[in-house]
C-alpha cells in the first residue's frame, strides 16, 4: 500500500474556539487549529451500556469493577460530529499537536482524543500558560509526549465520584429525599456549611459593655476606649466563648449598672496620658493570585461569585490576556518577575521596587507546583488602560485585579509607625479607669500605592486603628474629656460562610482542588443544599437531614481529613508514585481490617429515616424534614381555641425563608401558635354524602371530598370472577377513586370557608355553554389566575369572583376580541443588559413559571440558581444565551401512543 503523499500540515486541537482563534494567530501558515469543545467522550449512564454488558462486571458503574476498574468510554452524542470533522482534518496532515490545557483534565483530554483519533502520524503534546507568541513559541520548542501518570489521576478522580456518587445517592433516595445526590466533594463543602450553621444554632450570646470618650489635647482630639479597670483588664467579644462564658482570667465584666456609674464618675476626672509607645509599622504585599485566591478576592471586591470569576477568566485566558486561570502556584516566572518590577518603576517610581525580587511560596495544604501564578499575560504586561476598549465591563474589572496584585507583589514593603497612647483618670468612686487609643501612620505606602488585600468577615472587636493619626502628646500631659458614654455588646456568632471565605478554608484544610471550587460550590446551591442570603451561604434543611445520615453511616466520606487524604493520595498518583486500579480496588472493595465502600453500603443496617429526618427544637417541638419541605411538629397536645377540640401532634409549616439558626425556641412556639389548621371539617356533600374538608397544602389552601376505602367485607361481598380452569380469582383490589379538589381564592382562608363555598370550588370548571361552532366554553381558576377556555384559546378574566357570575355573553363578547398576550398584566422586566451581539434584540430577565429567565426574544435560558439577580451581569447574559444556542433546541422525547382498538362490526341479524 503506498505511503501517505506529505501534505505539509499540521493539525493542533485545543479545547475551545476562542482559544483555536487566538493561537492561530500566532502559529502561521502550515497549521490548522481545531476545538475538540472540551471532553469528547465520558462514562454514560449505566442504562446506556449495550444489553450485553448490563450484566457483567461493567453494568452498575460503566465501570469494569473486575478488572482494574477500566472505564467504559463512549463519544457523546452531541460530539460525534464533531470528532467525523477531527478525523478528516487528520487525514490532510503530517503531524498532529494536542494543545489542551496542561493541568489533569486537559492530559485526560489529550489522551481522550489520543485513542479515538486513533492517528499515524507522529503525535506531540504542546502545553503553555498563557496565549502569547513568545508562549506559543517557546512551547513549540518543549513538546512532549501525554503525561500517563496525571491520565492516571484524572480518570482515577472520574471513577471514584462514579463509585461514590452511584453507590451513596440511592441511600438518600431511600431515607431522605427522590434525586438527592452524593458527591465526594460536593458532600464535604455542605457538611462545612452545616457545621457552621449548627455552631450559629448552639451559640449563646453574652453581654458586655465598655467605655469610650473623646479626648483632646490642645486643638487635636481623638477617641479612645476604656481598656483596663483597678488594673484589670476589661473583658471584650473575644473573651468569651461560644457558650457566653468569660473565658479570660482575671478579666473585669462590665455590666450596664457598673459601666454606667464609671462613664458618671468620669465626667469630671482629671485625665492624663500614662504612656506612649511607638513601634515601627512594616507590611509585605500579597502574593500573585492562585485560582483560590483569585476567586476570593474577586468576591470581596467585585462582588462575583466563584463561577462568574472563573468564567470571566477563561475568557481573558483563551484571548491572550492572562495566564492560565486553574493554579495552585503563586510563583512568578522570571519574565514575568521582571515585567512586574518594570511595570512598578516606570509607574510609581524606582524606590518602590526593591533590590531584590520577591519569592513567594505556597502555604495550602497539597498544593501543586504544575503552573505559574495567574497574572497578565505575555513578557511585558499590558496595563489596564491600554486593554480597556478590548474588554467588557467585567472583564476589565478581573484584568485590573489580576494586573494590580502582580504588580503590586513585586513592589515593596509599606512602612510607618505604630502609636499606642494609655491615658487614664480615677472616677469619683475611687475606681481607676486605664483608656487606650492606638493609631497607625503610614509614611511610605510602598505596594499599597498599587494594591491592598481585601478582608472577610470576623468575629469579635473590629476597631480598626489603620490609618489613624494620633496627636503627638507625652506622658504626663493633661487631656480634656468629653462624651464619656458607656456602650453595650453582645457577642456574635461564627459568621456564616461566604464564597470566598468557603473557598480559603477548603484550601486551607486541603480539600479539593482549587479548580473545582467554582463549580462544586456552585453544585450545592443548584442542588437545593445551600441557598444565598446577601452573600452568605445558608444550608436547607435537607441538607441537614443528608449530613446527619453520612455522618452516621458513612463517617470516612464526610470526615474532612479523611477528604484531604484522598487528593494527596490523587497527587500521589499524579506524580507517578502510585498506581490507579490498585487505590481504587482498596477504595471500593476494602483490605483486611479496612473496609471498602461496597462493605460499608452492603452493611448498613436499619436506618430509621424519621429520627434522620428530626431535629428537636424543644423538649416538645420537633423540625421533621418531610416530602413536601420542612415543617414542625408538637408532641403535646394542644386545644383549638375556636373548637376547643384536643389536637393531637399538631404541625406548623416553616417560612422558606428562615434561616435554620433564627428557628429559635421561641420562634418555633411562636410559629406552633399562629398555624392555620391543617384540616377543618365543613361537612357533608348532600349529594354523595361524603365529607368535605379544607386543608393547607404545600402550595396553598384548598379544599377536597373525603372518600371512603371499601371495607374488607364490602370487598369480600364483590361478585366472584373464575379462571379458564374453573378456580376463583381473588377479590380485586378496588380503584381508589380520585376526589375532586378546589384550591381556594385568595380572599378565603381554611378558617373561613363555608361549605357551600367549597362545593363551588370543586364543581369547577364551570361550563358557560357553546360558541356559534359548538365550541364548549368553560371558566376555571389557574395558577396564574382565573381564565376561560375554549379548546386550546385561553382567555384570562378579572377577578377570582368573577368565575361564579360571568355569563355566556360576556366569555363570547372576550373572544370576540384580538387576543393581546400580556396585556392583562405589562409586568417590567427585572432587568435589561441592552442588545445581544448575535441576535442584536435586548437582552431582558423576566420572571417566568420556574424562576427568572434571560431571554433575547429567540433564545430563553434560566438564570442559574447560585447566581442573584443583583450579581447577574451583561456578560454573564450574554454568555449563558451562547450557551444555550450552541446546544440547540430540546429534543423533547415523545412516547408512541397506542392505535385505539378497532371497534367490533356489529353482529348481522
Amino acid at each position: 500500500m503506498p505511503s501517505k503523499a506529505k501534505t505539509g500540515k499540521k493539525l493542533v486541537i485545543v479545547e475551545s474556539p476562542a482559544k483555536s482563534k487566538t493561537i492561530a494567530k500566532y502559529l502561521g501558515e502550515g497549521f490548522i487549529v481545531e476545538a475538540s469543545i472540551g471532553h469528547i467522550r465520558d462514562l454514560p449512564q449505566p442504562s446506556e451500556l449495550p444489553a450485553e454488558l448490563k450484566k457483567t462486571s461493567v453494568g452498575k458503574f460503566a465501570v469494569d469493577i473486575d478488572n482494574d476498574f477500566k472505564p467504559y468510554y463512549v463519544v457523546s452524542a452531541d460530539k460525534r460530529k464533531k470528532v467525523t470533522e477531527l478525523k478528516a482534518a487528520l487525514k490532510d496532515a503530517d503531524a498532529l499537536y494536542l494543545a489542551t490545557d496542561g493541568d489533569r483534565e486537559g492530559e485526560a483530554i489529550a489522551w481522550h482524543l489520543l485513542e479515538v483519533l486513533k492517528p499515524k502520524v507522529p503525535v506531540y503534546r504542546m502545553t503553555f500558560g498563557e496565549i502569547t507568541k513568545e508562549a506559543i513559541h517557546r512551547a513549540m520548542d518543549n513538546l512532549r509526549d501525554v503525561d500517563t501518570a496525571l491520565v492516571d489521576a484524572q480518570e482515577t478522580r472520574r471513577v471514584l465520584d462514579r463509585l461514590y456518587g452511584y453507590e451513596i445517592s440511592p441511600v438518600l433516595w431511600r431515607k431522605v429525599a427522590r434525586g438527592l445526590s452524593a458527591g465526594r466533594v460536593q458532600s464535604v463543602v455542605t457538611r462545612m456549611v452545616v457545621d457552621r450553621e449548627r455552631e450559629r444554632m448552639a451559640f449563646k450570646a453574652a453581654s458586655y459593655w465598655d467605655l469610650t470618650g473623646q479626648f483632646a489635647a490642645g486643638s487635636a482630639s481623638f477617641k479612645a476606649k476604656l481598656a483596663a479597670v483597678d488594673g484589670a483588664k476589661v473583658a471584650s467579644g473575644r473573651d468569651f466563648n461560644d457558650d457566653g462564658v468569660l473565658t479570660a482570667r482575671n478579666a473585669v465584666h462590665l455590666n450596664e449598672e457598673l459601666a454606667t456609674s464609671l462613664a458618671t464618675g468620669l465626667q469630671d476626672a482629671d485625665f492624663r496620658v500614662r504612656s506612649v509607645d511607638t513601634k515601627p509599622y512594616t507590611r509585605r504585599p500579597a502574593a500573585p493570585f492562585t485560582t483560590s485566591t483569585l476567586q476570593q478576592e474577586a468576591g470581596r471586591k467585585l462582588r462575583f461569585s466563584s463561577k462568574s470569576t472563573m468564567q470571566i477568566a477563561q475568557r481573558l485566558y483563551e484571548n491572550g490576556y492572562i495566564t492560565y486561570m486553574r493554579t495552585d502556584s503563586s510563583a512568578l516566572s522570571d519574565e514575568a518577575v521582571t515585567a512586574a518590577r518594570r511595570q512598578a518603576s516606570e509607574l510609581y517610581g524606582p524606590e518602590y521596587v526593591p533590590a531584590s525580587p520577591r519569592v513567594y511560596s505556597n502555604k495550602a495544604a497539597n498544593a501543586q507546583e504544575a503552573h505559574e501564578a495567574v497574572r497578565p499575560a505575555g513578557d511585558s504586561f499590558r496595563t489596564p488602560a491600554q486593554v480597556a476598549s478590548q474588554l467588557s465591563g467585567d472583564e476589565f474589572r478581573l484584568y485590573e485585579l489580576i494586573w494590580k496584585r502582580t504588580v503590586a507583589s513585586q513592589m515593596g514593603d509599606a512602612k510607618g509607625s505604630t502609636a499606642t497612647i494609655r491615658l487614664g483618670a480615677v472616677a469619683a468612686d475611687g475606681r481607676d479607669a486605664e483608656f487606650s487609643a492606638s493609631g497607625t501612620v503610614i509614611t511610605f505606602p510602598g505596594f499599597l500605592a498599587a494594591y491592598e488585600e481585601g478582608k472577610d468577615e470576623s468575629r469579635g472587636d473590629d476597631d480598626s486603628d489603620e490609618a489613624r493619626r494620633l496627636p503627638n502628646v507625652a506622658k504626663d500631659d493633661a487631656l480634656t474629656a468629653s462624651e464619656i458614654v458607656a456602650v453595650g455588646h453582645e457577642t456574635s456568632p461564627p459568621p456564616r460562610f461566604t464564597e470566598a471565605s468557603l473557598t480559603a478554608e477548603l484550601e486551607k484544610k486541603g480539600i479539593g482542588r482549587p479548580s473545582t471550587y467554582a463549580s462544586t460550590i456552585s453544585t450545592i446551591q443548584d442542588r437545593g443544599y445551600v441557598r444565598k442570603q446577601g452573600s452568605a451561604l445558608v444550608p436547607s434543611w435537607i441538607a441537614f437531614s443528608v449530613i446527619r445520615l453520612l455522618e452516621q453511616h458513612f463517617t470516612d466520606y464526610v470526615d474532612y481529613e479523611f477528604t484531604a487524604d484522598m487528593e494527596a493520595d490523587l497527587d500521589k498518583i499524579a506524580n507517578g508514585q502510585a498506581r490507579g486500579p490498585a487505590w481504587l480496588k482498596h477504595f471500593y472493595f476494602g483490605e483486611d481490617t479496612e473496609p471498602g465502600l461496597l462493605s460499608i453500603v452492603n452493611n448498613l443496617g436499619d436506618i430509621d429515616a424519621r429520627e434522620i429526618n428530626s431535629i428537636p427544637i424543644t423538649d416538645e417541638i420537633t423540625l421533621r424534614v418531610g416530602k413536601f419541605g420542612p415543617y414542625l411538629e408538637s408532641s403535646a397536645a394542644t386545644v383549638d381555641p375556636k373548637t376547643g377540640e384536643i389536637v393531637e401532634n399538631s404541625r406548623a409549616n416553616v417560612p422558606e425563608e428562615l434561616a435554620p439558626d433564627e428557628l429559635t425556641a421561641a420562634k418555633a412556639v411562636e410559629l406552633m401558635e399562629t398555624a392555620a389548621p391543617e384540616e377543618r371539617v365543613l361537612g357533608a356533600d348532600p349529594h354523595t354524602g361524603h365529607t368535605v374538608v379544607a386543608k393547607n397544602g404545600r402550595y396553598g389552601a384548598y379544599v377536597t371530598e373525603v372518600i371512603p376505602e371499601m371495607t374488607e367485607e364490602q370487598i369480600a361481598n364483590q361478585p366472584v370472577e373464575y379462571y379458564k380452569n374453573g378456580k376463583p380469582k381473588p377479590p380485586k383490589k378496588p380503584v381508589k377513586a380520585k376526589p375532586r379538589t378546589g384550591s381556594l381564592f385568595k380572599s378565603m382562608t381554611v378558617d373561613s370557608v363555608t361549605l357551600d363555598e367549597a362545593l363551588q370550588l370543586m364543581s369547577l370548571p364551570r361550563a358557560l355553554g357553546e360558541d356559534a361552532e359548538g365550541n364548549l366554553i368553560t371558566v376555571q381558576n389557574g395558577r396564574f389566575g382565573p381564565y376561560l377556555k375554549k379548546g386550546t384559546d385561553s382567555r384570562s378574566i378579572g377577578t377570582e369572583e368573577e368565575i361564579f357570575t360571568i355569563t355566556l355573553e360576556q366569555a363570547l363578547e372576550i373572544y370576540s376580541q384580538p387576543k393581546q398576550r400580556g396585556a392583562r398584566a405589562a409586568v417590567p422586566p427585572l432587568a435589561e443588559f441592552g442588545p445581544d451581539p448575535v441576535s442584536e434584540k435586548n437582552i431582558v430577565v423576566k420572571e417566568g413559571r420556574f424562576g427568572p429567565y434571560i431571554t433575547d426574544g429567540i433564545t430563553n435560558i434560566t438564570v442559574p440558581r447560585a447566581t442573584s439577580l443583583e450579581e447577574l451581569t451583561r456578560e454573564q447574559a450574554v454568555e449563558l444565551l451562547a450557551e444555550k444556542r450552541a446546544k440547540g433546541p430540546v429534543k423533547r422525547t415523545t412516547t408512541a401512543r397506542k392505535a385505539p382498538a378497532k371497534k367490533k362490526a356489529p353482529a348481522k341479524k
